[in-house]
């Protein structure tokens, strides 16, 4: 139970670390981001160390399921950290830092949250453990609520050209459209 609170806490400071980002400015809260990965990492690590001390054996799917976990999970690492060009996004013009819109930011507006749910999935499928599975709905759920806020606020009040992106790119389930740009774009 108390790593299912630690991963939520996760998103609270990832709330606040957005929410200070846009209004408050506040420097004390800057670390907010990396106290919220601190405790989504720590929370996963706790519940996957929990369901693996109950296993009784490994099968075939987790032979399967595991390497798929490792490939969302570094889906989610890149998509979040390294396909960014920090150079186009945030370099700060006269209207402010321009919105990414290439590679897996042209499949949906919130990659990493395709990858998110898929690396829990995957890690329920290959593990079994009825704690990662609560773990992986909440804290997926608790990601939505999350993307929702960004969707709505943060990022339009980020991002100058949020609202152009908006019109081209899907929320969150890739289109026939999409999914041809980002295949192009990695071309």
């Amino acid at each position: 139970m108390s790593y299912l609170i630690m991963g939520s806490l996760a998103f609270f400071f990832f709330i606040l670390y957005d929410i200070n980002s846009v209004t408050l400015k506040n420097k004390l809260l800057r670390g907010g981001f990396f106290i919220g990965c601190f405790l989504l990492i720590a929370a996963t690590g706790g519940v996957v160390s929990a369901t693996l001390t109950k296993m009784m054996w490994y099968s075939s799917r987790t032979l399967v399921f595991v390497p798929l976990a490792v490939i969302f999970l570094f889906l989610l690492i890149y998509t979040l950290f390294f396909a960014i060009p920090f150079e186009d996004t945030y370099i700060k013009s006269s209207t402010g830092p321009r919105t990414c819109t290439t590679g897996f930011y042209s499949l949906s507006r919130h990659p990493g949250v395709l990858w998110f749910i898929g690396f829990y999935f995957s890690l329920w499928l290959a593990l079994s453990g009825p704690l990662l599975l609560i773990a992986g709905i909440l804290f997926s759920l608790l990601n939505l609520l999350y993307i929702f806020l960004q969707d709505r606020w943060i990022f339009m009040k980020t991002f100058p050209d949020y609202g152009d992106y908006k019109k081209t790119t899907p929320f969150l389930i890739p289109t026939y459209h999409s999914l041809s740009r980002c295949v192009q774009s990695f071309r």
